[in-house]
């Protein structure tokens, strides 16, 4: 599978009609795959689309809690572009879900995110990120049980929150959900990404403007 260099969103063209989920096939606007930088060293992964993503089919837009996501980004230098806007200019960083279509009335089922397990897998073989965000419980508790040693049960994103977690070639970092975020969890969180940000590994990927 082969990235599609001009396109951020959904670069590994990924089955925008999948209909691996009957119920999510009628209550979702569209299905939200990833988006971003293709050569990222950072991947940040929430747990399902809000309304805003599934209105405007990009991780992490178009509602309060993507954008302060998107103000986040955009203070740690990954993006370029207004919080508030639907297409974000991203840099060193890719957005994606666990699952990818929403219901408006409740979480992903455990069978609706094995159903998407292929997407994201695929996802963090393709862009091979130096560090991964989980964004919120679910995603932090997925990610613990496929590329790490501990149990997901062990691990609380309100206790590891802006903490560093050894993973299978990655690191990861995990960050309260948006709509949680208190500012000093904002603070310490930022701090952490500058810091990892400043580390050698940078020189391994070549940048592209885009």
């Amino acid at each position: 599978m082969d990235a599609n260099q001009e396109r951020v969103a959904n670069p590994y063209g990924m089955d925008e009609e999948c209909e691996n989920c009957d119920v999510l096939c009628d209550t979702r606007s569209q299905v939200v795959h990833g988006y971003g930088d293709v050569d990222a060293d950072f991947m940040f992964i929430g747990e399902a689309p809000g309304e805003g993503a599934d209105r405007t089919g990009h991780p992490f837009t178009g509602d309060g809690a993507g954008e302060l996501l998107q103000d986040v980004l955009g203070a740690l230098g990954f993006a370029s572009s207004p919080p508030d806007s639907h297409t974000p200019e991203l840099d060193n960083v890719y957005l994606t879900y666990v699952t990818r279509c929403r219901h408006p009335d409740r979480r992903p089922s455990d069978e609706e995110v094995r159903n998407c397990e292929g997407f994201l897998t695929a996802e963090i073989r393709m862009i091979n990120p130096e560090i991964i965000v989980p964004v919120g419980q679910r995603p932090l508790e997925a990610l613990a049980f496929e590329y790490t040693t501990t149990s997901p049960e062990e691990f609380d994103v309100e206790r590891d929150h802006a903490t560093t977690v050894r993973g299978r070639g990655f690191e990861l970092v995990p960050m309260v959900s948006p709509e949680d975020l208190l500012a000093e969890q904002r603070t310490a969180f930022e701090k952490r990404l500058s810091d990892l940000m400043g580390r050698d590994y940078r020189q391994t990927k070549g940048r592209r403007s885009r």
